[in-house]
């Protein structure tokens, strides 16, 4: 086999980080998680620590990987289908849990069927999801007026963090660490109207010039004024001006408000991918 793995983020990042952040775009949800890791330990995303892979054929050099944050899917990049065929059997031969998989839509499909016939077990697509990436930045039209999410704001946002997750019918998780933390750097923004808060945007740390657009959120009471997209166009300007050379965010398929959204701040189409549930695994960050 030509996977290798470890619990040890920095190990890994010497392995495979060059690798993930020469195509940071297309990696982005692995580069910023394994930034969050490099940031916050190996178990930021859980009780259990991280677990990551990456594949180097012989003689040649690394040119795939997986980062697996249990209890949520293994994220998956580009990579060889012989990459993809040695990755379902060293997962097999390792007995390892597998909730699920999100990848770009040809990895993840190919991965799934590898891992139905290898395991019998059979597997559902959870969410048809868009990476969207910033063209030019089109002012937003709500009244009110952006702001850095403060200390003061942590027990609304997680309260809205949890409204979120009980809109996607997903069990609340503890979002206390990651608040903090985007507190700290300045990763959420709030849109306020009359001084009250009315929508969330949040923004990861920049990794190789990329910055990823999540959460967002606007509670079912302040919704239909452009709020949302006047927070995601907020915190979009936010990461441009902080010398981000690529500023992307996912949309649902099944949601089109929020591909709306996305459109109108000015973000273009790019490439499509899968969530895919081998159980009763949580929903991906």
């Amino acid at each position: 086999m030509n996977w290798g793995t470890t619990s040890d983020v920095a190990r890994f990042d010497a392995i495979a980080g060059d690798f993930l952040r020469s195509r940071p775009v297309e990696n982005t949800v692995l580069v910023t998680v394994l930034e969050a890791l490099r940031a916050r330990g190996a178990a930021a995303y859980g009780d259990t620590p991280a677990v990551l892979g990456s594949w180097m054929p012989p003689g040649g050099c690394v040119s795939g990987a997986f980062v697996h944050t249990p209890p949520f899917p293994m994220l998956l990049s580009l990579m060889p289908q012989q990459g993809v065929r040695e990755l379902v059997q060293a997962l097999k031969a390792a007995g390892r849990p597998l909730p699920g998989v999100t990848a770009r839509r040809e990895i993840a499909e190919d991965f799934a069927i590898r891992w139905r016939v290898a395991t019998g077990t059979d597997f559902t697509v959870w969410e048809r999801r868009r990476l969207y990436r910033l063209d030019r930045i089109r002012p937003a039209s709500a009244s009110g007026r952006a702001r850095p999410a403060a200390p003061a704001d942590r027990d609304l946002l997680l309260a809205w963090y949890h409204s979120a997750e009980r809109e996607i019918r997903e069990r609340p998780g503890d979002h206390g660490a990651a608040v903090d933390d985007r507190i700290g750097y300045g990763g959420l923004t709030l849109w306020e109207r009359d001084g009250v808060p009315v929508s969330l945007a949040g923004r990861t740390r920049m990794v190789a010039g990329m910055v990823r657009i999540a959460p967002i959120y606007t509670p079912p009471e302040h919704r239909g004024h452009g709020y949302g997209a006047a927070a995601t166009a907020a915190v979009s300007r936010a990461a441009v001006d902080a010398g981000a050379e690529e500023v992307v965010v996912f949309a649902d398929l099944a949601n089109p408000a929020g591909i709306a959204v996305h459109q109108r701040v000015g973000y273009q189409p790019l490439d499509d991918y899968l969530v895919i549930s081998f159980g009763t695994g949580r929903r991906p960050r």
